[in-house]
């Protein structure tokens, strides 16, 4: 593999992932940004008190993304290999920790809109 491409990748996570579990992924995750770009549009403003709420799932987030990729994978710690290991760990991380808040502030401002913005 000399370059890095798209379709690279694509193929990569179809593999690792299976097919319809990947897709499946990245309906879900057009779906939970199209409703996040709807509720900002929606409220014009951010709700501080939600968005402190969708902070604090963070944590879980990116365990909950650590422990998903471990399982698909079938490994663990003992398999990091090297600093790239790592770096892409704590990317998966960090993906799970950010696609949790975002997907805790959509459903707090859908089920839970803003009193001046409910009426």
């Amino acid at each position: 593999m000399k370059e890095l491409t798209l379709e690279t990748l694509i193929a990569v996570w179809e593999e690792m992932f299976g097919a319809g579990l990947f897709w499946a992924m990245v309906v879900a995750a057009v779906i939970i940004t199209l409703a996040y770009a709807y509720v900002l549009i929606r409220d014009r403003a951010v709700s501080w008190r939600k968005f402190l709420l969708a902070q604090l799932s963070m944590p879980f987030g990116a365990v909950a993304a650590v422990v998903f990729v471990w399982q698909i994978t079938k490994s663990g710690f003992r398999d990091i290999g090297g600093p790239v290991d790592v770096i892409v760990l704590a990317g998966v991380a960090i993906g799970g920790a950010v696609g949790l808040a975002i997907l805790v502030y959509t459903l707090e401002s859908l089920f839970w809109p803003n009193r001046r913005n409910a009426g």
